[in-house]
């Protein structure tokens, strides 16, 4: 099986174009054995509908649970994410809301506009070592998203907002959490993830990690306040707008065109 050289890691803005090269990159790589990513907004790109349709149903939620209208449900849904984390996280503490119920709403959603990312299932065939996806949404929802991208049967596992005991990224306890049930060594392992603020404690903790950003020139369904500024931070490694090609820019033996990919490890 032979994969295509990638064109580029970093977009045509980022600071880091310059510094790294392909080769640096393979070889800053090279000591990782547990590839961990998120689920929204990066195995799937922040342009596509699913968040938004997510954010509505949140919405939605709490106009029926709560008895508010939509703008009043609407900026407590933001107020409560903002201060815990996540919507969830609020409504569990103050109104006692079911988890179960809440994630059960929200990620009953039409997945049918995602279609199966075929370069990114090939560049996590052939990636060597244990593939993890950590995410703050259910695990149901995980396993139906990586369903719908044609990446189910990659993943050895998915952590979710329940292992986590419903405390979310960024907290630090909620990765600790992760490295225990999991058995991952943080000093052999990379984090991919579309939020600056969910590297900072893996990188403290060794994990090489990687800012999952929008590809240029697309929509960007997120909050203002979840987007990247244009300096990269220093717990964040790697950027880039091109997941698939970084992946399978890794696999590349040198600066030819075309390589023999690493067969993957069995699990």
């Amino acid at each position: 099986m032979t994969v295509t050289k990638a064109r580029s890691f970093l977009p045509e803005n980022s600071p880091r174009r310059a510094e790294t090269g392909d080769a640096g990159a393979r070889d800053s790589f090279a000591h990782v054995e547990t590839f961990v990513f998120d689920l929204d907004n990066t195995l799937y790109p922040s342009d596509c509908d699913l968040w938004p349709k997510i954010d509505a149903r949140i919405t939605l939620f709490m106009m029926h649970r709560l008895g508010l209208d939509g703008l009043s449900s609407r900026a407590l849904q933001k107020h409560y994410y903002h201060a815990y984390g996540t919507t969830l996280r609020g409504l569990m503490q103050d109104h006692d809301v079911g988890a179960e119920e809440f994630l059960a709403f929200v990620h009953d959603i039409d997945r049918s506009t995602l279609l199966p990312n075929l370069l990114l299932a090939e560049a996590l065939t052939h990636l060597p070592g244990r593939k993890l996806i950590l995410t703050n949404g259910s695990r149901d929802h995980a396993l139906q998203t990586a369903k719908a991208l044609g990446l189910e049967a990659l993943f050895e596992a998915v952590f979710d907002i329940a292992d986590a005991d419903f405390v979310p990224k960024p907290h630090a306890a909620t990765y600790e959490r992760f490295f225990d049930k999991h058995q991952v060594d943080p000093l052999r392992s990379a984090l991919f993830e579309d939020l600056s603020k969910n590297l900072i404690v893996p990188h403290q903790r060794g994990m090489k990690t990687v800012l999952v950003v929008p590809k240029p020139g697309k929509i960007d369904h997120r909050d203002a306040i979840e987007k990247a500024g244009p300096e990269r931070p220093p717990h964040v490694d790697f950027i880039t707008s091109d997941l698939e090609n970084f992946l399978l820019d890794l696999l590349a033996e040198d600066g030819t065109d075309e390589k023999e990919a690493t067969p993957p490890q069995s699990f």
